[in-house]
């Protein structure tokens, strides 16, 4: 129980975060939209959304629905230092902050209205101080649970607070729409309206049998759940990653084995340098898949030693792909790639094996091609160290058209806690 009954999970949200923070460095921007990238939009403005521009959408676009539309190029160290400015802020409430995105946290605060008073009143001093030592507007959810809470920091958008007191939750979901719960994709958002599922409270009423055939058993018992408030997870401080992956929206394009391969190159090339910096490898390599209609497949493996070497990582995610791609030969147009790599182990340093096998598989680290491809990983990992990502890479993925978002942006998502 909540102290007092009072609800004691906060989600803090950044506002348009990579414009705000535009706007915020150069006030000629505020009150007018402006759209973060060039040919694709990263980032949009409140003031551009109103006129239906949207993150992912493609620049020509979203000049077509707001004339006026300004672009601006990315700070992307500007993003960073903010964000880390506006987590120290909640921190100064409470050490229970999980940081779940560069923008973005939840906060334990049971422990800290001794010294700072009631859950709403903290939320209110957080706005406060976000707001006049960073410069940025921040919306804030309170409730009993962190789903509840991500919940009510969405309604809240733009730069408001909304809290649910305990015992009023079921009247504050059921009416909202399904697309807020978290999870909730466009994929599910389709099937769920397709069975006349469209708010919280008919997903609450639909039997979980239903659901379960519908959208699947994992994400079928997820749903119930959360559509009833049923969320028993902690704020954890500390998070340690199950899995490393990354992804590339393609747009449509037509399926080429150049295609598959320059992709998943560029995205081995950084999920291997993010394992490799943690000092990990991974035992099974998954590859998705998304067709022009959105649905998608994935493909995985298991293999006996842990890979983190990035040409290694290549092969396996083309081989994946070319298997998941070779079961739908009438699909021929893709809108995104990803790779994911899990059942992470240490390795910070390599075990080299004894030649007793008659042939070099390659997918081993510790054979003769796999120690090779080890130490040229990590030379390109201390050369981007040194002198930056863009001095120096594989030629496939240096020259790849993967894409048109920036590495700022990419880094920024990765490195996030997951």
């Amino acid at each position: 129980m909540t102290p007092g009954g009072q609800p004691t999970i906060l989600h803090a949200d950044l506002d348009a975060f990579y414009a705000s923070v535009e706007q915020l460095l150069d006030p000629s921007l505020r009150g007018i939209p402006i759209a973060v990238g060039g040919g694709v939009v990263l980032a949009a403005s409140y003031e551009a959304r109103a006129f239906g521009v949207t993150g992912g959408m493609a620049g020509r676009r979203a000049r077509q629905l707001c004339p006026g539309l300004r672009f601006v190029g990315g700070h992307f160290h500007e993003y960073q230092r903010l964000g880390d400015q506006v987590m120290a802020v909640f921190r100064d409430f409470t050490p229970l902050v999980e940081r779940i995105s560069i923008d973005e946290a939840f906060l334990d605060v049971a422990g800290a209205m001794t010294l700072f008073g009631s859950p709403i009143g903290i939320a209110t001093s957080i706005r406060r101080r976000v707001k006049d030592e960073v410069g940025l507007p921040v919306s804030i959810g309170v409730a009993g649970t962190k789903h509840l809470a991500k919940i009510a920091s969405q309604v809240a958008k733009p730069d408001g607070l909304v809290v649910v007191p305990i015992g009023q939750e079921r009247e504050f979901l059921h009416p909202l729409p399904v697309g807020l719960i978290w999870g909730v994709g466009p994929v599910a958002r389709t099937r769920l309206a397709g069975a006349g599922i469209h708010t919280i409270g008919e997903l609450a009423e639909t039997p979980n049998s239903y659901l379960r055939h519908l959208l699947g058993q994992a994400a079928g018992d997820k749903l119930s759940s959360l559509a009833t408030n049923v969320d028993p997870r902690r704020i954890q401080t500390t998070r340690s990653a199950h899995s490393v992956g990354a992804q590339a929206a393609l747009g449509r394009r037509t399926v080429t084995p150049d295609l598959i391969r320059t992709t998943l190159g560029y995205l081995a090339d950084r999920v291997g340098g993010r394992l490799r910096s943690a000092g990990l490898a991974g035992r099974t390599i998954t590859v998705r898949v998304r067709f022009a209609d959105l649905r998608a497949v994935t493909r995985s493996i298991t293999v006996p030693a842990a890979l983190s070497a990035t040409l290694t990582l290549t092969e396996v995610a083309t081989a994946l792909a070319a298997a998941a791609l070779a079961d739908y030969p009438d699909e021929q147009v893709i809108t995104l790639l990803a790779i994911s790599v899990s059942q992470l182990v240490d390795q910070a340093a390599l075990q080299l094996e004894l030649p007793f096998e008659l042939h070099d598989d390659e997918r081993r680290p510790g054979t003769r091609t796999g120690a090779a491809r080890w130490v040229v990983d990590r030379s390109v990992d201390m050369i981007r160290s040194r002198f930056g990502r863009d001095s120096i890479g594989y030629a496939s993925v240096k020259f790849a058209d993967v894409g048109h978002v920036p590495d700022g942006f990419r880094e920024l998502a990765e490195h996030a806690p997951e």
